[in-house]
C-alpha cells in the first residue's frame, strides 16, 4: 500500500493536476505598448490613436493593449520622435512640422500653399510620393505606417482680421518648429517666431505672441478662442500626420501581428482625416458662437505672391522638380 501511494504521490507531481483537479488554463499575458501624441483625446490626433488602439485590441484578442498618452505627456513632438528612435516610446501620431528633424526633404510639405485643396493633398500623400516618404521615414530607425491628417492650417489672431497679406505686417506670429514656414512667413513680412505647441495657450494669453496658426480642430481642442479674437480661414498649408513605431517594438512582433498593426495604422489615419474633415464643417461656427469673429475666404494667389520671394530659397532646399511634382500631381 505504501509504495502503490508513493507512486500515485509521484504521478500526481508529473501531471500537476491528476490528484487536485483539473488544470487551471494559463493566463495569457498582455503586452501594452505607448502611443504619445500632441494633443488632447478630443482632436484628430485622438481620434486617429483610439481608432487604431481599438483596432488592436480587437483583432489581436486583447493579448495587446496600446496606452494613449495624449497631451505631449511624453514631451513635445520633435522629443517624441527622438523617443520613437531610441526605443523609448512605442508608438506616436505625429504632424508634418516636426518631420524634418528627422527626415529634412519632409519639409517640402510645409511649404505655404504647395496644396491647392484637400483633394489634392491626398492625391498625393496616398499616392507614389506619399509612399516614398513613408519609406524614407522608415529607414530613420522607425516605422512608418501611414499618412493620417492634423488638417488645414489657418490663422488667428488678437489684433485685427486678417483680409490680406499687408494685414500681417508687424504682427507677432508663433509657428511650429518649421524652417520652411518661418520662411515662407517672414518673407511676407511676419515676425514669426517659433514655439513648441505645449507652451502656445500661455504665450498668447500672455501676449508673447499676437497671433498663431493651426487647424480647425486643434484651435478648438486646445480651447486657443479663448485667447484669440480673429480667425481667417487660410488654408495656406496642408499639414499632414504620421503614425510611426519603434524599431524595436515592430521587431518584437510576430509577423502576423505586424501586418495587424499596419492595417490597424491605417484605420486609425481614416479616422484621422475623418474627425479633421468634421471638424472644419462643425467647428467654425462653433468658434462663431464663442466669439471669435471668422473672414471666410481670402485670395490665395495674393498671398502666394506675397511669399514669391522665398521659393528659390525652397526651391535650393528641395528641388524645383519636386515641388512642381507636387504641384501637378493629380
Amino acid at each position: 500500500m505504501l509504495l502503490r501511494r508513493k507512486l500515485l504521490l509521484s504521478a500526481a507531481a508529473v501531471t500537476g493536476a491528476s490528484v487536485c483537479g483539473p488544470a487551471r488554463a494559463v493566463t495569457q499575458k498582455v503586452r501594452n505598448l505607448r502611443f504619445a501624441y500632441l494633443l488632447s483625446g478630443e482632436s484628430q490626433l485622438g481620434a486617429g490613436a483610439t481608432a487604431m488602439a481599438e483596432e488592436v485590441a480587437h483583432r489581436t484578442g486583447g493579448r495587446i493593449k496600446i496606452r494613449q498618452f495624449p497631451d505631449a505627456s511624453l514631451g513635445a513632438e520633435v522629443e517624441m520622435l527622438k523617443g520613437v528612435q531610441l526605443g523609448a516610446i512605442d508608438l506616436a501620431f505625429i504632424d508634418g512640422a516636426p518631420l524634418p528633424s528627422v527626415l529634412p526633404e519632409a519639409g517640402i510639405f510645409d511649404i505655404p500653399f504647395l496644396f491647392d485643396s484637400l483633394a489634392h493633398a491626398h492625391g498625393v500623400l496616398d499616392g507614389p510620393i506619399g509612399e516614398s516618404y513613408l519609406q524614407r521615414l522608415s529607414g530613420k530607425n522607425l516605422v512608418a505606417f501611414a499618412w493620417g491628417e492634423n488638417g488645414l492650417r489657418h490663422l488667428t489672431n488678437a489684433k485685427r482680421p486678417i483680409a490680406c497679406p499687408d494685414d500681417l505686417k508687424g504682427l507677432k506670429l508663433r509657428l511650429p518648429q518649421s524652417p520652411v514656414m518661418l520662411i515662407g512667413f517672414r518673407a511676407m513680412g511676419v515676425e514669426a517666431s517659433p514655439l513648441p505647441f505645449p507652451q502656445l495657450y500661455a504665450a498668447l494669453q500672455a501676449g508673447v505672441f499676437d497671433g498663431e496658426e493651426n487647424p480647425i480642430a486643434t484651435i478648438r481642442s486646445a480651447k486657443l478662442g479663448q485667447v484669440q479674437q480673429f480667425l481667417t480661414l487660410s488654408g495656406h498649408v496642408y499639414d499632414p500626420a504620421v503614425i510611426v513605431m519603434s524599431t524595436d517594438a515592430y521587431g518584437d512582433l510576430s509577423a502576423g501581428d505586424q501586418a495587424i498593426f499596419q492595417e490597424a495604422a491605417k484605420t486609425g489615419a481614416r479616422a484621422s482625416r475623418t474627425y479633421a474633415a468634421e471638424a472644419e464643417v462643425t467647428g467654425v461656427p462653433a468658434l462663431q458662437q464663442e466669439g471669435m469673429q471668422v473672414l471666410t475666404s481670402i485670395d490665395r494667389a495674393l498671398f502666394a505672391a506675397a511669399m514669391a520671394s522665398a521659393m528659390p530659397e525652397f526651391e535650393m532646399m528641395f528641388g524645383k522638380h519636386r515641388i512642381e511634382e507636387i504641384r501637378s500631381a493629380a
